[in-house]
């Protein structure tokens, strides 16, 4: 679910803006799951972009003040969403904690770094939502901790059903600022892309686990 529709709107312009929307139709990209994919979203690119960044930020903070209430952590899931994580954790005034894809071979063999104390409540940050089995592996693991987790925020999502459905059998709330559906109106309308691509970008999101170019 976005946090409000002007939000979406903005928050993918500045992602056509700023170039972290890449498109590559005749040599799709492969993802970690093995889907390929017409296109890409790096959002590691807005903490180069001042504005960007701090409106990500602001919008974040809003959407777990609303949704939410104040917890007593802000965790990322490591490591796309540790920076903004720490900004907003900063913004709030909260320890921030991340979580691992997997726990560390060495040392402490930590799967959760930072101090955190069971029982505590905790909102996770993620930059990107596709499936959401990443996302949601850090909130078991927070939970297998001991934390109560409120819910996630994360700047995009794909909309994917599979998505929908993890986050619901998990029983996770998440909200989103951005979606997939709002990010390809706003390409069309600025001819980043054309009437062809969006046929094709809605033809994979349909399917994008069996797509092929």
């Amino acid at each position: 679910m976005i946090l409000d529709t002007e939000t979406a709107k903005q928050v993918a312009k500045s992602l056509l803006q700023i170039k972290a929307i890449i498109l590559n139709p005749s040599e799709p990209f492969v993802w970690a799951s093995g889907w390929k994919s017409p296109i890409y979203c790096d959002n590691r690119i807005t903490l180069s972009h001042t504005e960007v960044r701090t409106f990500i930020r602001q919008h974040l903070v809003e959407g777990i003040l609303s949704k939410y209430g104040k917890p007593d952590v802000i965790a990322g899931v490591a490591t796309g969403a540790i920076a903004h994580g720490v900004l907003i954790a900063q913004e709030l005034g909260l320890p921030f904690v991340y979580v691992r894809a997997s726990a560390k071979e060495h040392g402490r063999q930590n799967l959760v770094e930072g101090k955190i104390e069971s029982g505590q409540s905790v909102v996770v940050i993620e930059d990107l939502i596709s499936s959401g089995k990443s996302s949601l592996a850090a909130v078991k693991a927070l939970e297998d901790g001991g934390f109560k987790v409120n819910g996630m925020g994360a700047i995009f999502s794909y909309g994917f059903e599979e998505a929908e459905q993890n986050f619901k059998n998990s029983n996770c709330e998440l909200f989103t600022l951005g979606n997939y559906e709002t990010l390809i109106s706003q390409a069309l309308e600025t001819k980043y892309i054309s009437n062809d691509e969006v046929e094709l970008l809605k033809e994979w999101r349909e399917s994008p686990s069996t797509w092929k170019k």
